[in-house]
């Protein structure tokens, strides 16, 4: 077997996202432990980790306050130590190997410029919001697939949550690595289900150069 893609999800899986559920408390003006409790009980639920702004604030145009942050000058923000340490040395890695490395998943626009601005060892950086399509949807997949530049057999997907990442990336042919980091990854990493639509089950990106080079 041959891989010659690696696609990678991006929130907990390169990129911590402390700073964006911090941001989010702040513009509420409630505690930063409330908020992150609620996404914690939300996804052990199962539900859009966005719920638990809604217990917060129900009714809230989530889209409408996105714009009001942006224009306060309180938007999405990266930079370098919103990365995880193993990133830029595992991606690198990766494309010294030959792989081609392809980062997509579920963000806005804005958060693709600023991640393209990080300059990642990537082939390609594209975000949801640029395609139009958001996972778990079959298209977003799709678009992962024509990406790769490879059949979907020699193409691993990257991930840590189970319903977003692991299960349709599998449904689409893909080969599936489920990340144990974030509270999706550390919640789901023993549950019977994932191991069992998992190709591989890992606790660190530097893992995948193991992976490509079975």
């Amino acid at each position: 077997m041959t891989i010659k893609t690696v696609a990678l999800d991006i929130g907990e899986t390169l990129v911590r996202d402390d700073r964006y559920w911090a941001s989010w408390a702040d513009w509420l003006d409630v505690p930063r432990h409330t908020l992150s409790a609620l996404v914690g009980a939300v996804v052990a639920h199962g539900r859009d980790n966005a719920d638990a702004v809604r217990l917060l604030r129900p009714g809230i145009d989530i889209a409408a306050e996105y714009a009001a942050r942006e224009a306060a000058g309180r938007g999405e923000h990266l930079d370098e130590t919103d990365l995880y340490s193993d990133v830029r040395p595992a991606l690198t890695r990766l494309r010294e190997l030959g792989v081609r490395v392809v980062i997509a998943g579920n963000q806005t626009p804005k958060a693709g410029e600023l991640l393209r601005a990080l300059d990642l060892p990537a082939d390609l950086v594209v975000m949801s919001g640029e395609w139009g399509v958001a996972k778990p949807a079959p298209e977003f997949f799709a678009r992962v697939a024509e990406a790769a530049e490879a059949s979907p057999y020699e193409t691993v997907y990257v991930g840590d949550h189970p319903a977003n990442d692991v299960f349709p990336a599998r449904a689409a042919g893909l080969r599936t690595a489920h990340l144990r980091r974030g509270p999706w990854g550390y919640y789901w990493a023993d549950a019977p289900d994932v191991r069992a639509a998992a190709d591989w089950n890992v606790s660190s990106l530097s893992e995948l150069t193991v992976i490509v080079g079975e």
